[in-house]
């Protein structure tokens, strides 16, 4: 079956469900928000255990990565992540999800050809790619102040 460009338009747009745009931007606010209060909550607890505020912020974003890191082994992340869309990218929780997940995927390769070498195969980029800029942002502004 050959195709013109405006009979694959059409079979596509017939074919293809509409997206709920106002709904899943709702989602996405919601539940990225819900995380975000979440995390608020954590803090508060460390703080009032005694914690300054820099320790907090860290001891937070520790908790936050390993709950992030639970939900997705115990397979409940993608499921919020279903309805949430982008709403469970931006927090710290995505940064554990997107580590995680090729894990789990190739851990029936092994520790160490499995687990180990696709453990940062979806984060590692950002993580380059934002040490980079970090490193050349710290040069610009050792340089020039």
């Amino acid at each position: 079956m050959k195709l013109n460009r405006t009979e694959y338009q059409y079979m596509l747009k017939k074919e293809s469900p509409p997206s709920p745009l106002g709904r899943d931007m709702l989602l996405a606010g919601l539940i990225g928000g819900l995380i975000c209060v979440v995390g608020e909550a954590v803090s508060t607890f460390y703080k009032t255990r005694g914690l300054d505020t820099e320790q907090s912020a860290a001891a937070t974003a520790i908790t936050m990565v390993f709950l992030g890191a639970l939900l997705t082994g115990l397979h409940l992340y993608d499921k919020i992540a279903k309805y949430a869309g982008a709403g469970t990218i931006v927090p710290i929780t995505g940064f554990a999800n997107s580590v995680v997940s090729p894990a789990m995927e190739f851990k029936s390769e092994g520790l160490i050809l499995g687990m180990a070498a696709k453990l940062f195969t979806i984060a590692g980029p950002v993580l380059v790619y934002g040490i980079s800029a970090s490193v050349i942002y710290g040069f610009i502004l050792f340089f020039f102040s």
